[in-house]
């Protein structure tokens, strides 16, 4: 149990000193593949299962450009609005599909710059992540080992749950959209 705890505590301290990379302070200069994904390796640290490779890869980076999730770069160089929504994606990745981050990334530009959109992502990211490493440690401190395993559960629920309101809310837009044809 020390061992578990011990982990939790490294998650939760690192959550607690994570902020995610403000727009002023990417990167002014075009990168190349490479260089992305060392960036963006660094920027979803957090994110990454313990064990587990990055969570992206040069191949995935090709078939959001080809799906147009992610606009093409310049002569094969990306400047930090491909940084900002490349985070957005990995981030969402998880809990929505590829098309449904498309268009939620669509709607969210078609009303503000990147900039103002990733601001606002970064800020919910935070307040979400803040909320959640609260509860994990209201656990920890607990040192109770089915008390992390219900919060398990219950985190999970919610997971679930909030992902199937975002499909729900992001397939109502859609067919608003586009005159109530079905996505293909």
């Amino acid at each position: 149990m020390d061992e578990t705890m011990n982990k939790l505590s490294q998650w939760e301290k690192a959550v607690g000193e994570y902020e995610a990379l403000e727009w002023e302070r990417m990167p002014e200069i075009y990168l190349y593949m490479d260089q992305v994904l060392t960036f963006m390796d660094k920027q979803l640290d957090l994110f990454k299962r313990e064990g587990k490779d990055g969570l992206l890869t040069s191949s995935m980076i090709n078939n959001y450009v080809k799906d147009g999730v992610l606009p093409r770069p310049e002569q094969k160089k990306y400047a930090k609005e491909h940084l900002a929504l490349l985070t957005m994606i990995c981030v969402l990745k998880p809990v929505l599909s590829i098309p449904d981050i498309s268009t939620l990334l669509q709607l969210l530009l078609k009303e503000a710059p990147e900039k103002d959109v990733y601001l606002h992502f970064c800020k919910a990211q935070t307040a979400v992540l803040k909320e959640i490493s609260s509860r994990v440690t209201t656990q920890v401190d607990g040192e109770k080992n089915a008390d992390l395993i219900r919060l398990a559960m219950e985190l999970s629920i919610e997971a679930a749950a909030r992902r199937s309101a975002a499909e729900h809310i992001l397939s109502a837009l859609y067919e608003g959209r586009s005159g109530g044809e079905e996505k293909k």
